[in-house]
């Protein structure tokens, strides 16, 4: 009975990790809407610790599946995708208004569009286009820079995140 138990539980482990994954995204949306913005940087950090985990977990233990792949992606356009975007939004973009609305929603677009061109492809060793997870981080963790950087800062990097994530250079996985 346990060791029935403890495979489940293995066969799962990847897609637990994903899980936590998006409920950290999910916090750091709820963070950002209370205010609690240093929350919100430490939650989507968090996220992509898991991330980074849980492919690796799934490789280890034969674990890979088209489930886990697609629920990954969702997992991803939560926390470093929306989080990072509203966050920013939130403390750098409502000085511009409607203008820093469609800036963030296009980051979000962008980073949408990269994880389906992601699942849609043959893996080949290289990423196309810069991951979002790296470019969630990037947003995430300009927030203990914004007192120093203009407001401006984020009208230009937004965009160029954006850019970066749907463009067609490659980047050998690590």
């Amino acid at each position: 009975m346990v060791d029935i138990t403890v495979k489940k539980m293995k066969a799962n482990l990847a897609n637990l990790i994903t899980l936590g994954n998006i409920s950290f995204g999910g916090a750091a949306l709820m963070a950002t809407i209370n205010e609690s913005y240093g929350y919100a940087v430490l939650f989507i950090l968090i996220a992509a610790l898991l991330d980074r985990y849980d492919g690796k977990v799934a490789r280890k233990y034969n674990l890979e599946s088209e489930l886990g792949k697609q629920l990954d992606s969702m997992s991803d356009i939560i926390s470093f995708g929306v989080a990072p975007a509203v966050l920013m939004y939130e403390v750098e973009l409502t000085a511009y208004g409607n203008l820093g609305m469609v800036i963030a929603v296009l980051y979000i677009a962008c980073g949408a569009f990269r994880l389906a061109r992601f699942n849609v492809t043959e893996s080949n060793g290289y990423f196309t286009g810069l991951p979002i997870t790296a470019a969630g981080a990037i947003l995430t963790i300009s927030f203990f820079f914004s007192p120093w950087l203009s407001t401006a800062f984020y009208v230009v990097l937004f965009p160029l995140l954006a850019i970066l994530m749907i463009s067609n250079f490659s980047l050998k996985k690590v």
